[in-house]
């Protein structure tokens, strides 16, 4: 590989049935713009599985990391990363073919210091809905204490900006992704850049924590979603993430 221009970080705990796909999407992306100065970076998290093998022979650079924490597994990848670029997004995910172009396109501007984009889910029910909605209006007061609006799934920003608000918070167990856009949004106000969705793109997410636990589950056990929402109780996030599986 010559100059790298993005550096793709995917955190992966057990997710040989996503990996393959959610490369391939990476892939497809780069196309648009240089392939050979796309770096993919695949932290595996306490795998048991192919996982490691696959994002291998896939060409994926692959870092271990035993934590449960994820964002110190997503730091792993971003400060290991050669990439002028950072692309965040997880195994179970898949980018649109024009994500990586619109990104460089909008941060080459210099309006933006980063930003997110807008996820869907691979199937939809009433109850998927009605949880996303539930979900969002519990996330009105931390959108409010940042200033408005904040979009995630997949996160995109030079690294040196990242560095420079020093990446994920590690004392956060859920939540870190919003709390690093309020960071990165706050950042970039210095110099007169804005927090960015991408508006061509968006991500494709699996619908498997509903799948596991019911279209429901997060409307019908609130107490555990807003102890999630809380990001730093280590029972509630064990529970529904890192324990999982």
């Amino acid at each position: 590989m010559g100059r790298t221009s993005f550096t793709v970080v995917i955190p992966a705990h057990n997710e040989e049935k996503y990996i393959g796909k959610c490369l391939r999407a990476v892939k497809s992306a780069a196309k648009y713009v240089a392939p050979d100065e796309v770096e993919i970076i695949v932290v595996a998290n306490r795998c048991t599985d192919r996982t490691a093998a696959i994002a291998e022979r896939l060409g994926a650079r692959v870092l271990p990391n035993d934590e449960k924490c994820i964002a110190a597994i997503r730091n792993t990848g971003i400060f290991a990363a050669q990439g002028e670029i950072i692309v965040t997004i997880d195994a179970d995910s898949l980018m649109t073919k024009y994500s990586l172009a619109e990104i460089k396109s909008m941060l080459q501007s210099g309006r933006y210091v980063g930003g997110g984009t807008n996820p869907r889910f691979d199937r939809m029910s009433l109850g998927i809905a009605v949880s996303a909605l539930y979900v969002a209006v519990n996330l009105i007061p931390v959108m409010i204490k940042n200033g408005g609006p904040l979009s995630g799934a997949m996160f995109w920003a030079y690294k040196k900006d990242i560095e420079a608000v020093g990446g994920f918070d590690t004392s956060l167990v859920s939540l870190e992704d919003m709390d690093f856009a309020a960071r990165l949004k706050d950042y970039g106000k210095k110099s007169g850049r804005r927090f960015g969705t991408l508006q061509r793109s968006y991500i494709t997410t699996s619908a498997r924590k509903f799948d596991q636990f019911g279209d429901w589950y997060l409307v019908k056990n609130s107490q555990l979603t807003r102890r999630i929402f809380t990001g730093k109780d280590r029972e509630a996030a064990d529970s529904f993430y890192y324990d999982v599986r």
